[in-house]
């Protein structure tokens, strides 16, 4: 099962490399993994994501919580929290297929960011399963290159996950 944790840390250089460190040690494996600042510069979020157990999250939990420069731990469940991903896809795309590529893009309500004579690079937003799929039509043109961004999470309604 597919968990989601949401960290909240001190802004300070190798935090990161402590809580990699703490996943490799226990043998966890980090499905995606996505930091950025917050709205208080002192504190950054990191959105991760793990599979396992019940018994493989919580110890996840309680190891992240002892971490120094960790200032917060909460699991994220999927019915409580709105969940995104970025992926920039490059296809290659000549005329004939450039019509069909952008009828697939405003399915998605995706973006067309870049254009050139031999390729297409589009923007997609959304929960894992809808980049998933509008890859998996896209790659009858041929993907050239990929780039997804994890997974960012935040709990609906009024709970609040902050320093």
């Amino acid at each position: 099962m597919k968990h989601t944790i949401a960290v909240i840390v001190e802004n300070k250089s190798g935090v990161l490399t402590r809580i990699a460190g703490l996943f490799s040690r226990r043998s966890f494996n980090i499905d995606s993994l996505s930091v950025g600042a917050t709205d208080n510069p002192d504190y950054s979020r990191m959105t991760i994501t793990v599979q396992g157990d019940k018994d493989v999250l919580e110890q996840v939990i309680k190891q992240l919580s002892k971490l120094i420069n960790v200032i917060r731990v909460s699991e994220l469940a999927p019915a409580e929290s709105v969940e995104r991903e970025l992926a920039v896809i490059k296809v290659s795309a000549d005329r004939e297929s450039r019509s069909e590529i952008m009828q697939i893009v405003n399915i998605f309500r995706a973006k067309i960011i870049d254009v050139s004579a031999k390729s297409m690079i589009i923007e997609a937003t959304g929960d894992e399963e809808k980049i998933d799929a509008i890859i998996q039509l896209l790659r009858q043109f041929g993907i050239k290159e990929l780039a997804r961004t994890g997974k960012v999470a935040m709990v609906r309604g009024p709970r609040v996950v902050k320093a």
